[in-house]
């Protein structure tokens, strides 16, 4: 097959989307499939990568993150998918650019993945302090009314997990399908618990190395309640020695380091350079502690688990989907209090039960060439199908 993406939400500098972007096209190289991904850039331009290749546009820049780009019309994109000649069309955006993807002039099968669910990420973010999570989505109804029309015009609507296809269903959308996500399983399972390298990011945080070392992973964005885990963080050490480090980077790292500052303990790594190293460092820590609750899947929640650390992660979004009380602590979402004391709950628990029930949660995490293998599957068995009769109900 010849899959096109068009994926506002791609960008080179970019950190999960980019590395899922790029799995997916090793994986479909060596399935012998080809990909080609259109994004927009601060340039028209084309990389020849394995298993495809990547063309940016030229667009404007987001104003929440000059990293990313917004494209500005449909009828560029739209030119260059129908001279592509695509087996499938795939939109990876909630806004424009999956509109875009939606009304390509073709017969061939759309599928939208679900990578972002802008409601979680924006109105529940800035509003569920004040009004719950329940209200917020009630509040919502416009913005849920534009994203199910949205996925109406596809024939599928990917999305992680059977969790995010019921609150899809519950808002109207007619063919949500399962196909669950994965890490580098093989890369994080691997990982050394390194205690040279754990001594070092204790020093860096100014504390002791009999301290715990706590481990957040994540863009420096709102959606990720950072300075809710540094609150949280900052209540938990009056308890116990301990240490904290952010990996990670965005838009936010200036207010986020300045709140650091105020807290001893906490120390901003920024974005550590290798896969490899950032496996190793998350193997050496003893928790990771999780803010994220408008995720449609816990990428670093499985990475952790995948390298035997356990977790404390919110009630809601992708990281509660990996929730396993065996290995894992939970609290209720944007709690600073809350996160405190599941924190302080994970640490007084045996570690080396925790690492082993992680090492049986992990068996249930699907690879990265697993997801793909399902993913591509999916797209022949769309590709086969008659568009009238495609399932309305979910899909797993």
């Amino acid at each position: 097959m010849h899959i096109v993406d068009v994926s506002e939400s791609y960008s080179p500098h970019g950190g999960g989307v980019r590395t899922y972007v790029h799995a997916k096209l090793r994986a479909a190289a060596a399935r012998g499939h080809e990909i080609t991904v259109i994004a927009p850039g601060t340039r028209d331009d084309e990389q020849i990568v394995s298993g495809g290749r990547i063309l940016t546009l030229r667009s404007p820049r987001s104003p929440f993150d000059a990293r990313y780009g917004l494209f500005a019309a449909s009828a560029p994109v739209h030119s260059v998918v129908t001279a592509l000649r695509p087996d499938v069309v795939e939109g990876s955006s909630p806004w424009f650019g999956g509109h875009i993807a939606a009304t390509v002039p073709s017969d061939v099968p759309r599928v939208l993945v679900f990578h972002t669910d802008p409601v979680a990420v924006w109105g529940q973010t800035m509003l569920s302090p004040r009004l719950g999570f329940a209200s917020v989505d009630r509040l919502c109804a416009p913005a849920w009314h534009l994203l199910r029309t949205m996925s109406s015009r596809f024939d599928a609507t990917v999305v992680s997990g059977l969790w995010l296809a019921k609150r899809l269903l519950a808002h109207g959308f007619r063919r949500p399908t399962v196909v669950p996500f994965g890490v580098d399983k093989a890369r994080f399972a691997a990982a050394p618990r390194d205690e040279e390298l754990r001594r070092r990011w204790l020093a860096n945080c100014g504390v002791h190395d009999d301290a715990a070392l706590v481990a957040v992973v994540g863009r420096l964005d709102p959606e990720k309640r950072i300075g809710s885990l540094i609150e949280a963080f900052a209540s938990a050490r009056r308890q116990r020695p301990m240490g904290m480090v952010i990996f990670g980077r965005g838009a936010l790292r200036g207010w986020y380091a300045r709140l650091a500052a105020r807290v001893p303990g906490v120390h901003l790594a920024g974005y550590v350079d290798g896969p490899d190293e950032m496996a190793r460092s998350l193997a050496s820590c003893d928790a990771l502690l999780h803010g994220g609750a408008a995720e449609t899947y816990g990428m670093a929640v499985a990475e952790s688990i995948c390298a035997r650390v356990p977790v404390v992660v919110p009630d809601l979004g992708g990281a509660n989907a990996l929730f396993d009380p065996d290995c894992a602590e939970r609290y209720a979402a944007g709690d600073a209090n809350a996160a405190a004391a599941a924190l302080l709950r994970l640490l007084a628990r045996d570690p080396e039960a925790m690492r082993a029930a992680c090492e049986v949660k992990a068996t249930t995490i699907p690879s990265l060439e697993q997801h793909f293998a399902r993913l591509f599957d999916t797209y022949a068995r769309l590709d086969r199908m008659p568009r009238k009769v495609l399932p309305l109900r979910a899909v797993s």
